[in-house]
C-alpha cells in the first residue's frame, strides 16, 4: 500500500510515502471510500486514533442503541445488510457488519494513530500528515505525506460538552452520552438527562427501565416520533411535534428524527418526566427557567456530537471553523466523507464520488509516482520542511 521512506526526518518522526489516498479515520466513511477504491484496484492507507474500527459505535454508544433510519439507508456500498437483520439493526449488528465489510474489503488500517497535524506543502505539492501513536513506555510520532488526503472523522468526534451555570458545582457524576453503556448502576436514582433528542429518549427509558427516576430536560420542540399509531397530542406533555416528516427532516436540516421505542409512554405514566431548561445547577438540585428545583443524584448529557477537524487540519477554505466542509472536494486533492449531516446515506453517497473523482485522475498520479526522482525530491523537501 505504501513505500517507506528509509530515514527519520529532522524530527526524528519516521517518514512515509503513501501511493495513493490517505484515509483519516476507520469509520463508517473511511470504511466506505476504502471499499470503492478497492474496487478499482486503487491502494489507499487508513489511520485510525482508536484500536479498533468504528470506535465510536464500539466505545461510545450505549448498549440499547439501534440505527434510527431503516436499514435501506444506512448499508454501505457495495455490502448490503444481511436479509436477516430487521428493519433498525441493533449496536451489535451494526458492529458485526461493518467488521465483515472491512473484511470483505480487506481494508486494514493502522490503529492508534493520533493526527496531530496536516498540512498541505506548497513547495512540494503534497500533504504532510503528522500523527502520534503512543503506548505505556513508547511514543513515537509518523509523518505521511500524500497526494490526496480524505478526511473521514465524521459529525460526531467528539461529545459536546455546554457551559451551564453551576455544573462545575454539582457534588454528583456528570457523563457525557458517549460514556454511558447501560442503567444498571442507576437504580434508585435521580437523573437529568440534558436533551431530547434519540439519545436523551433512549438513555431516559433505559434509565426508567433500571428503575431510576429520569427527568429529561426539552428546552425546544421535539423532533418528530416515528411511530405505527397516533399518540395524541404530545403538547399535553411538554412536547411539541415539527412539521416536517422524519426523512424530510433529515435531508432539509440534517436532524436525526426521533423514534420512539417505549419512551412516550413513560412520559404518559409519569415514569419518565419531561422538564423545561435549566437556570443553573446547585450541589445537589437544578433549577429551571420556570422556577422549580428538581433534587438529582447524576446529569447525563445528551448534548450531541461536533467535529474535531478544527484541531488538526490546518487549511481555512474547504473546511469551515465548525469542522464541516463545504461540499465533498477542496484543492490540493482534499476530499470529506460522512460531513453531509445526511447520515450514513450521505456518508455511501460520498464515498462513491470520492473514489470515482480519484479514480479519474489515478492513472496520472501513478504515472508521476514512477518517476525515479520522487525519493530524491521527497528527501529534499523532508530537510526544509
Amino acid at each position: 500500500m505504501c513505500n517507506f521512506i528509509g530515514e527519520n526526518n529532522f524530527f526524528g518522526r519516521r517518514c512515509v510515502w503513501v501511493n495513493g489516498p490517505l484515509i483519516v479515520g476507520a469509520g463508517p466513511s473511511g470504511l466506505a471510500v476504502s471499499a470503492c477504491l478497492r474496487e478499482q484496484g486503487i491502494p489507499f492507507v487508513v489511520i485510525e486514533r482508536s484500536d479498533c474500527i468504528a470506535s465510536l459505535w464500539q466505545k461510545h454508544t450505549y448498549d440499547r442503541v439501534k440505527l434510527h433510519l431503516p436499514k435501506k439507508f444506512c448499508q454501505l456500498p457495495r455490502l448490503p445488510f444481511p436479509q436477516e437483520y430487521p428493519e433498525y439493526p441493533s449496536k451489535k449488528q451494526f458492529i458485526t457488519y461493518l467488521e465483515n465489510y472491512a473484511e470483505t474489503f480487506d481494508i486494514k488500517p493502522h490503529f492508534n494513530e493520533c493526527v496531530l497535524s496536516a498540512k498541505y506543502d506548497e513547495a512540494c505539492h503534497f500533504w504532510r500528515v503528522v500523527t502520534v501513536s503512543k503506548t505505556d513506555l513508547t511514543r513515537s510520532e509518523t509523518e505521511y505525506m500524500c497526494q490526496m488526503l480524505v478526511v473521514a472523522t465524521g459529525e460526531n468526534a467528539e461529545g459536546v460538552v455546554p457551559e451551564i451555570d453551576g455544573l462545575e458545582e454539582f457534588s454528583g457524576e456528570v457523563i457525557h452520552v458517549k460514556d454511558y453503556k447501560s442503567g444498571k448502576s442507576y437504580n434508585g436514582k435521580k437523573v437529568l438527562v440534558v436533551g431530547c433528542g434519540n439519545s436523551g429518549m433512549e438513555v431516559s427509558l433505559d434509565l426508567s427501565n433500571h428503575n431510576a427516576k429520569p427527568s429529561m430536560v426539552v428546552r425546544s420542540s421535539l423532533l418528530l416520533i416515528l411511530t405505527w399509531f397516533i399518540l395524541g397530542n404530545t403538547q399535553n406533555y411538554g412536547i411539541k411535534r415539527p412539521s416536517l416528516g422524519p426523512l424530510q427532516l433529515k435531508n432539509h436540516h440534517g436532524k436525526t428524527p426521533v423514534l420512539d421505542i417505549g419512551a412516550f409512554q413513560k412520559i404518559r405514566s409519569g415514569d419518565i418526566t419531561v422538564v423545561p431548561g435549566i437556570k443553573r445547577f446547585n450541589r445537589n438540585s437544578v433549577d429551571l427557567v420556570n422556577g422549580e428545583t428538581v433534587d438529582i443524584d447524576s446529569v447525563v448529557l445528551a448534548t450531541g456530537y461536533r467535529s474535531n477537524v478544527p484541531y488538526w487540519l490546518q487549511e481555512t477554505e474547504f473546511f469551515a471553523k465548525n469542522g464541516f466542509p463545504n461540499g465533498w472536494k477542496g484543492k490540493h486533492g482534499l476530499y470529506a466523507s460522512g460531513f453531509t449531516r445526511k447520515g450514513l446515506a450521505g456518508a455511501s453517497a460520498d464515498a462513491i464520488k470520492i473514489s470515482q473523482d480519484i479514480g479519474k485522475g489515478w492513472k496520472e498520479v501513478s504515472n508521476k509516482n514512477k518517476n525515479k526522482q520522487k525519493v530524491p525530491t521527497l528527501r529534499r523537501c523532508i530537510s526544509t520542511f
